[in-house]
């Protein structure tokens, strides 16, 4: 028969890995619930939607275009500001 120890010590060490790692999150999250950080309230700005520019009947396609980019401007201008928003969040809580 062949000893039982080599598989025993594999048993051993296979499950203090499991325990550890159990224990890596459960600290985690227990560091986070200690540290009681509240995040603001996502600005209800982030949250808007652009409308597309609308299709009136008889207008120049040129003119739908100009509207619909400076749609684009005002979306993209809205999500550069989002984003420096919780860049700058999460910097300060780093």
């Amino acid at each position: 028969m062949k000893s039982l120890v080599p598989v025993a010590l594999c048993l051993a060490l296979t499950l203090s890995g499991c325990a550890a790692d159990k224990l890596d999150k459960a600290g985690a999250a227990l560091g986070r619930l200690q540290a009681r950080v509240a995040l603001p309230v996502y600005p209800g700005e982030c949250r808007k939607h652009e409308p597309h520019a609308a299709l009136v009947a008889g207008s120049e396609a040129l003119s739908v275009l100009k509207r619909e980019r400076a749609a684009l401007d005002r979306q993209n201008r809205r999500t550069d500001d989002c984003a420096g928003f919780y860049d700058g969040l999460k910097s300060k809580l780093n």
